[in-house]
């Protein structure tokens, strides 16, 4: 894997073509692919590696116009930053983590700072109750989780 540093796209060469992920959006995905000559395709990760597998759209992303799922058991949700529930666990894990620390109004707002600026935050949820908070790339290795993406394709120069 290699990052792209210019678009924090994620690289990898698989046989002749070579795929990116890392996309912020669905519509960045499709954007991209359309300027680059590439097309939009579902890329799995699965068994806790880091190693891209091009799906026939087994999480539904290309039909459900998504850009990241996690299937990881009935028992587990993952909210990525981007999905509209995000920010009320956000605010839920603010006040919790405030009320554990009693801690001043300084410390509260930077606390809410490095959560709100860490990079792709993902909420983990364990039966509708907060578990923890993960980023996008460390989701690839919890709980058995199979991670898709929506990735471009396109054959190497």
């Amino acid at each position: 894997m290699e990052t792209n540093s210019e678009k924090k796209l994620n690289r990898y060469e698989i046989g002749n073509q070579v795929l990116y992920t890392g996309f912020g959006s669905f519509n960045d995905a499709e954007k991209y692919a359309a300027d680059h000559s590439g097309n939009l395709v579902e890329v799995g990760f699965k068994d806790g590696n880091d190693n891209p597998q091009v799906t026939e759209n087994e999480a539904g992303l290309l039909d459900k116009k998504l850009h990241y799922f996690v299937d990881a058991g009935p028992e587990y949700k993952f909210i990525h930053s981007s999905d509209p529930g995000f920010k009320k666990y956000a605010d839920e894990l603010q006040k919790i983590k405030a009320s554990n620390d009693k801690s001043s109004p300084e410390e509260r707002y930077f606390a809410n700072f490095e959560l709100e600026n860490s990079e792709d935050p993902i909420v983990v949820l364990k039966n509708d109750h907060f578990e923890s908070v993960t980023s996008r790339e460390r989701s690839k290795y919890l709980k058995h989780a199979n991670v898709y993406e929506i990735g471009v394709v396109k054959a190497k120069n």
